[in-house]
């Protein structure tokens, strides 16, 4: 009795909101500025002026095809995302449709940022922090460019172009928009279940910046691990051991964050915060951070492990550079967590009642 009443109520439209409209605004946008530069031959974000062009799979694209290339994948989702609403296809073109989406949400939410915007994540307390007294010395004109712009500008598309694809493949499903249930129990879906196999991914996840962390805090110690001792030389004279540690600060925080998805101080704030002590951890305080770093992390790995000299030993086949290997895994092992840690705190849904 219950299972069906509630069953009849489950909404697989909803109401339109304004993600479609902002997802395709915004898609549409960074398509018209792609077709200006094929045009014009000025604007590419990622061309002769981007100095971190080698270091990521975008390298792999012909500078002078990259304008064109952008401008019809960014305007052809932007389409896409339009008649999501209108339209309810089944059998391979589903398929083909959700195929081309997804595959345009990962181009720009993974390959474009690269490892860049994970490190602007990480140096960002120290530039935040030291700006008013002059530390590090950089000059921030050659640390916010506008190819770094465009990194972070690609990864919003691709985030919005991945809630808009979401809720069209949930709907063409037959399921709830809202929270993707169906009327049927998964057992891998359930709490306990999600708890169970939620602790092993908040394990690795945990794990693997932790060993990043390691090699930058032995530099800062004046242990040469990974690297050679005029190697660490160079470092501590440049500053860049700082910077290191900078980093292994940000990923050992990250770590013991990451620890909160399957601890009581991450469902509820513990009791030294003072005037929310005892209060419920909201859902998406949680969520969002953690997926936005496993999505940087996974972007992260996969660049690195794109570059020939990655492979050479040495280089990065080293102590210093090993933990990038597993970058990946740390991103997909993040995202395992926070979506268990979602699935275990999830509450019923206001438009389906299911939950």
């Amino acid at each position: 009795m219950t299972n069906v009443a509630v069953s009849e109520n489950r909404e697989t439209t909803g109401p339109a909101g304004l993600l479609d409209p902002l997802t395709a605004g915004w898609l549409g946008l960074w398509g018209l500025l792609a077709l200006v530069a094929a045009g014009t031959g000025t604007g590419y974000p990622f061309g002769a002026d981007d100095p971190q062009l080698d270091s990521t799979m975008l390298r792999l694209l012909p500078v002078e095809a990259g304008p064109s290339f952008f401008a019809a994948m960014l305007l052809t989702a932007a389409a896409l995302v339009l008649v999501s609403r209108r339209t309810t296809p089944t059998g391979p073109l589903r398929v083909l449709l959700l195929g081309y989406g997804w595959a345009v949400a990962f181009v720009l939410a993974v390959v474009v940022p690269g490892v860049q915007v994970l490190a602007l994540l990480g140096y960002a307390p120290m530039l935040l922090i030291g700006a008013p007294f002059g530390w590090p010395p950089v000059d921030y004109a050659d640390v916010f460019t506008w190819p770094l712009a465009a990194r972070v500008a690609a990864m919003c598309g691709g985030v919005l172009l991945s809630g808009v694809l979401l809720g069209w493949q949930r709907r063409t499903a037959g399921s709830c928009v809202g929270c993707g249930r169906d009327g049927t129990d998964r057992g891998w879906t359930t709490p306990a279940a999600a708890a169970r196999w939620g602790r092993w991914a908040v394990g690795v996840a945990a794990l693997i910046p932790v060993g990043y962390a390691l090699t930058r805090f032995a530099w800062l110690a004046g242990i040469p691990l990974g690297v050679s001792r005029d190697g660490l030389a160079d470092l501590w004279e440049s500053g860049a051991v700082w910077a290191g540690a900078g980093l292994g600060a940000f990923a050992t925080v990250g770590s013991v964050l990451t620890l909160g998805l399957v601890q009581r101080w991450g469902e509820r704030f513990p009791r030294w915060m003072v005037g929310l002590a005892g209060r419920r951890v909201p859902v998406r305080l949680a969520v969002i951070p953690a997926a936005a770093v496993a999505v940087l992390a996974t972007a992260a790995g996969l660049n690195a492990l794109s570059l020939p000299e990655f492979w050479e030993p040495g280089r990065g086949l080293s102590a210093a550079g090993l933990p990038l290997m597993f970058f990946p895994l740390w991103g997909l092992a993040l995202g395992a967590a926070t979506y268990a840690y979602h699935l275990r705190r999830r509450g019923a849904c206001g438009r389906c009642n299911l939950g």
